[in-house]
Parts: structure tokens; sequence; C-alpha cells
């Protein structure tokens, strides 16, 4: 007997392979860093974002082993049961005296914290103001809150003024990522804030690219967003901080709330306490990494001044280590994505939908694991074959 839903999927994977849309999977074997070995092939990865390093830096593993004689492998149950370690509690402490706000969270990813405080602290009486290049979790999130969501054009607060005084919800909550993960550009804080202020709204920042690697390494927040009651700061530990999970930090009637009401957290098993053991050791290497730090924004000035005369894309503006090479369409970017991996360079094509039609790229992103060397490479590779 046929399966007519089944046959519209196969159909519709056929149509993803000819729109050059169809994803998959690479293997890694071995640990994460800048040389790697994917599906078979060792390569200089310049996709991963581990932008410190830090997913096997000796430290973070000595830290891990460390942690298993004392606590084992698994939390064993959720957070609001018997599954919160001293830990957790450690590392949320420790991440909010970093970061200048007075009480932290620990989540299990950063899409279940998005998920978790979007739909706790807003409903069908509230309105969500939403940069239209934020992360899908954040999108995901606003959806499933029940408010009304209303998008403003990126970085376009004229509009979002615009937007926030026709306004007549009960709560407002405007949220942004801080660096937007595929253009590789900062939101602008203080302005935002001004209007969270002007319009009393919650401001939301999701600093998933930001936390351990803009300023001192405490992300992208300002003195004023640190000292407002009003802003609630996300950062993910999966990325600068090399280890796994999402941490909010907000004023302390912000974090008992969510504990009381974020369904994303109180309704699953919590990390292993071992991770966030190596958390407090991230954490760590942070508060003292501006040597990564500086090695990275060099990395930075010397892959931008190399591709300045590149003709087969454009580099879009960015300062962080997110440098997205702007090449239009699906199938040039996939095909320049496969010449550079025929080179032993690992450079992903990002096209729709995470980023709009006809402006499929390559997203390079740095590490400061990364040499001179390698990213000389990357840039040679590029003049060689557009």
């Amino acid at each position: 007997m046929s399966f007519a839903a089944l046959t519209r999927l196969q159909q519709g994977l056929a149509t993803l392979k000819a729109d050059h849309l169809e994803r998959r999977r690479l293997l890694l074997d071995g640990a994460q860093g800048v040389h790697v070995t994917i599906n078979g092939q060792r390569v200089i990865s310049f996709c991963s974002n581990d932008y410190l390093g830090l997913a096997a830096d000796p430290a973070l593993i000595q830290a891990a082993h460390a942690a298993l004689d004392q606590c084992g492998v698994g939390a064993g149950a959720a957070h609001l049961i018997t599954g919160h370690h001293r830990f957790h509690q450690a590392f949320e402490a420790a991440f909010a005296r970093f970061v200048g706000k007075p009480s932290a969270l620990l989540f299990s990813t950063g899409y279940m914290a998005n998920l978790g405080v979007l739909t706790a602290l807003v409903g069908r009486h509230g309105e969500v103001f939403a940069d239209k290049l934020n992360h899908a979790s954040l999108v995901d999130a606003a959806q499933l809150s029940g408010a009304t969501f209303t998008r403003y054009r990126h970085q376009d607060l004229a509009q979002l003024e615009s937007q926030l005084q026709q306004s007549t919800a009960q709560d407002k909550l405007i949220v942004s990522d801080l660096v937007f993960s595929m253009d590789g550009d900062i939101a602008a804080v203080d302005a935002l804030l001004d209007l969270a202020e002007r319009f009393d709204a919650w401001l939301y920042l999701d600093d998933a690219h930001g936390f351990g690697v803009l300023n001192d390494g405490r992300g992208g927040l300002t003195e004023c967003a640190r000292a407002s009651d009003r802003v609630i700061y996300l950062a993910t530990l999966g990325k600068a901080a090399g280890v796994s999970g999402a941490v909010v930090a907000a004023h302390p009637g912000v974090i008992d709330w969510l504990i009381q009401k974020a369904r994303p957290y109180i309704y699953t098993t919590a990390s292993p306490p071992m991770l966030a053991a190596c958390l407090l050791e991230s954490l760590r290497q942070i508060e003292t990494g501006e040597p990564r730090r500086e090695r990275l924004r060099r990395h930075i000035v010397r892959l931008r001044e190399g591709l300045a005369t590149l003709t087969c894309g454009t580099l879009m503006l960015s300062g962080t280590p997110i440098q997205p090479l702007l090449v239009g369409a699906n199938a040039d970017a996939v095909r320049l994505s496969k010449s550079l991996l025929q080179r032993g360079l690992l450079v992903p094509a990002i096209r729709t939908p995470t980023v709009p039609v006809n402006t499929a790229r390559l997203r390079i992103t740095l590490s400061a694991a990364h040499s001179e060397d390698d990213v000389s490479q990357l840039v040679e590779v590029l003049h060689a074959i557009e």
C-alpha cells in the first residue's frame, strides 16, 4: 500500500537537493579543534564556534577528570528534584559575578534557555519585538509564548521605536541577538536599552557569539546594560566557553521567576554536574584569556586585509570572529565550499532558510587556536580558486 505522506517527504528531499539546499552531517573523528579529521579527511576547520580554542584545552579536560570522581556522569534528576549539584550552583554564582549581573540560571542548551525565558515572561497579553535576523530559537520562542510577535528590520531602531509607540500590550519584550550569527555585526545595546526604558519593556540580549570574545571576555554588555534591572542577558557555553549549555543572568526576581515558570528548565533532567565543573575552569580561562583574544583579533585583521581584493565574493563588515563571505547564489556558495574542501579547508556554505534568498555565503569563523599560517593559507587558496 502506498504511503502518500512519505512520498511527499521524498519529493521534498529531492527538491532540496535540486536547489542546492540539501544538508548532510559531517563525521568528526577525534577532539574538536582547528585541525580535525572530517569524513576521514584531515582538514583545517574554519567553521567551529570554538573561538578561544577551549573545547579540547588540557585545563578543561583535567577539570572533567577530577569532577568525574566526585559526581559521576549523569545528574539523575531535574534541578527541582535532586539534580541541582553544587557545581551548578557554583558556576551560576561565578558567572553572575563575572558579567556583572546579580543572579544567574544555568540551562542545558541555548535553545532551551530562549524558549524558557520568553514563554515565562510574556503571554497572550504581551508583545515581543524582535530583530528580523535573530536566531531561530528566538523566533520559535516568541511564537510559542502566545504573545503578539512583531519583527523589525535588521538593526532598524527607528522602525522598532514606531512599533513600540503603537503597542498597547501589557508586557513588552525587546529581544535581539547581540552578535548576529550569520552577519557578524553587533547590536546597538545602549540604543536598545534607551527604547526599553522609554517604553517600559524588558530587553533580552542573546550573546551566544560575543561572550568570551568581546571586550575583556565578559561579552557585549555595556555598563548601562549591566546595571539595568530590565536587561536579561544570555550567554551560550558551547562556543567560546568550549563546553555546553547556556546561562541567563538577570535581576534575582527574574531568576526566581524562571525557576518557577520556565518549562524547559523545570521539566528536564539537569545537565551533568561534570560539565558545570568544566565551565568553572572555562570561566577562569576566559577571565585570564586576553592573549587568546588578542591573537584572535590579529587573525581577523589578517583575514580581512588578505581578502579585501577578492572577486568571487564580498567580505561583509564584521569585527568579530564571524567573517561572512557573501557569494549570492546557493550553487555558487556550494561550489566554492567544495573547492576549498578539496584543498583541505573546511568552510561551510550557508543558504536559505538560514539566510535570505540570494545571500548565500561562506561563513568563515576564526579561532585563537588557528595559526597565522592557517589564516594565510585560506586567503591564498580563495584567491587561487576565484
